[in-house]
């Protein structure tokens, strides 16, 4: 399976969906089912993602060997913990404002 690093590259450059998606020249869909494993993007798109980022193709997209449900149950756990970060920022930044 191939993993992606899109969502993760994305939040190191506060970039949101549609920021990327304008980047690249894609809708905003076509990077929300990239992220979500929906859609597996060309070759061809997948060097313009990661030319975008300014990082080797291999930063963006890495193959794991293993069984896929597992390596999707993995993802997910790394998602869940992204969003869980990202609120904890985002209350810090409420707190701070009072």
């Amino acid at each position: 399976m191939v993993i992606n690093k899109i969502k993760i590259l994305r939040a190191e450059r506060n970039w949101t969906q549609a920021v990327l998606a304008k980047k690249v020249g894609i809708s905003r869909q076509a990077v929300i089912s990239i992220e979500k494993y929906k859609y597996a993007p060309s070759l061809e798109l997948a060097f313009k993602i990661a030319e975008t980022f300014e990082v080797p193709i291999d930063d963006v997209f890495v193959h794991e060997k293993g069984d896929p449900k597992e390596l999707q149950k993995e993802m997910q756990k790394k998602r869940r913990l992204c969003r869980i970060q990202k609120r904890g920022n985002i209350s810090a930044r409420i707190g701070k404002k009072h």
